[in-house]
């Protein structure tokens, strides 16, 4: 086999849902008395049988937030009818709910420039089954990964500058609608996306770059990190928003550097971080464990 044959049927991604299937359900509400007694009262007399919890409460804003998930083994509403039964409970206390059902596969897109090492760990993880979802396809302003697309079995599509962003934009549209993408995944895509094509996906285009933002922008921040001697480089992976590189932060990591370390391991260690960061923030987005309130997140763990 060489680069460029499709991999074997055998090394396809097998998405089989557990044995246990489950939903959850994602609250937000002002903070007051009773509302954990309220959703589990309400879960009990449905049949629901709770396997994990997670809350938290900003006291900062009096906010609440949970994540409750349960089995759906023995639970006497079907899914498309939870939030509308549940409303008796999400009306009292001015809910904001989300049901997810973390059996079904999600849909994703995945955009890279030149670099490939964010896109490559995703196929990676996708063909191994580590990642919940169905990677529909990946796009791009370059053809350097168009091999590798094909070795995965992804689609590949070609959105060349001189198209001009408007139709780029209009192009990728298309390609979310015709193949039923429900989250965009920018893996070093080096394009800034215009703020009417950010709004069109709330909190459903994940990014991720370098944290030596602000300190040092634009071309070669590694270089610039290295002459002031930095001791610390890192990784975000955050909602895009129409503000660039400002959207609510998923995840982050950082490694310790030193002044043994040359240019070339800063960038070496960077590509790292951004694979990874970018991989747990995927993970997390289809796990239903992040609630975005203002500019930031709420992460389950």
């Amino acid at each position: 086999m060489t680069l460029g044959d499709p991999l074997p049927t055998t090394f396809l991604p097998r998405h089989v849902p557990p044995g246990r299937r489950t939903a959850v359900l994602l609250l937000t509400c002002p903070d007051t008395r009773g509302i954990v007694a309220a959703v589990a009262e309400f879960l009990a007399r449905h049949g629901a049988n709770i396997v994990e919890v997670d809350q938290h409460t900003d006291h900062h804003d009096g906010v609440f937030f949970q994540r409750v998930e349960f089995e759906l083994a023995g639970f006497d509403l079907a899914p498309e009818r939870v939030l509308e039964e549940f409303r008796e409970v999400s009306e009292r206390f001015s809910m904001e709910c989300e049901l997810r059902l973390p059996e079904q596969v999600a849909r994703i897109g995945v955009l890279a420039s030149r670099q490939p090492h964010c896109l490559l760990d995703l196929l990676a993880r996708w063909r191994t089954g580590e990642l919940h979802a169905d990677i529909a396809f990946v796009a791009s302003n370059h053809t350097d990964h168009a091999e590798a697309c094909a070795f995965f079995g992804v689609p590949f599509h070609h959105l060349p500058n001189d198209l001009g962003k408007d139709v780029q934009e209009e192009r990728l549209h298309a390609l979310v609608d015709e193949t039923g993408v429900e989250l965009l995944v920018l893996a070093r895509y080096m394009q800034v996306l215009s703020a009417d094509f950010v709004a069109r996906y709330p909190h459903g285009i994940i990014n991720i770059h370098h944290s030596l933002l602000p300190a040092f922008v634009g071309a070669k921040p590694y270089h610039q990190a290295y002459e002031r001697g930095v001791k610390v480089i890192g990784a975000t992976a955050h909602y895009a928003t129409e503000e660039l590189d400002q959207g609510p932060i998923i995840a982050q990591d950082v490694a310790r550097v030193t002044h043994r370390d040359s240019v070339e391991d800063l960038v070496a260690r960077g590509r790292d971080l951004e694979a990874l960061v970018l991989a747990r923030a995927v993970r997390l987005h289809l796990a239903a464990k992040v609630l975005v309130y203002g500019g930031r997140t709420v992460v389950f763990g």
